[in-house]
């Protein structure tokens, strides 16, 4: 077992990341590590930082949120180290995953905003990603902050529907 418990966080943050095909944010792998009672939050931010300045992994902000991945260099570390990691941790690893993989990546691939253009109305951003792949990206102009708000909102309830017909009709042969 690793005499450092920081190694053992970045290993387990490694670990991860290279489970999943798509990136976690912050927030949902501070869910596990703080649910788990494995660390604290600010124990956990100084192992995401020595990630990503030592190049094992990537941050990428989006809407006020740091998307985090794997390196190559992440996953070179991982092959020689990952052993280190304890069978009874990666089995708690494995359990959150699994329990929440599809709800993991719809937070992170699933994505509604809006903000105030240079004409007074609102635009509102849509997007569906699958891994780095975008499959739809959708701007919207309202007139008001409500509707914006509005639909924002359905975006998470009903992008699947939305995609389903935009493909539909894009494809249709009159």
């Amino acid at each position: 077992m690793l005499s450092e418990p920081l190694t053992l966080y970045k290993l387990m943050t490694l670990y991860m990341l290279k489970q999943v095909k798509f990136p976690l944010s912050g927030s949902q792998l501070s869910e596990f590590f703080l649910d788990k009672d494995y660390t604290h939050y600010f124990t956990l931010q100084q192992v995401l930082n020595e990630l990503k300045e030592a190049h094992l992994i990537t941050a990428q902000t989006v809407r006020n949120s740091s998307l985090y991945e794997i390196t190559r260099e992440g996953e070179e570390t991982l092959s020689f180290f990952g052993k280190e990691i304890s069978p009874a941790i990666i089995e708690d690893m494995d359990e959150f995953l699994k329990a929440n993989k599809v709800r993991l990546r719809n937070e992170v691939g699933i994505t509604s905003e809006f903000y105030k253009s240079t004409n007074q109305d609102y635009i509102v951003h849509c997007e569906v990603r699958e891994g780095k792949s975008i499959l739809i990206d959708l701007s919207v102009s309202v007139p008001d902050r409500e509707q914006a708000e509005e639909m924002c909102n359905r975006w998470r309830i009903s992008n699947q529907t939305i995609y389903a017909f935009v493909m539909k009709e894009l494809m249709r042969q009159d």
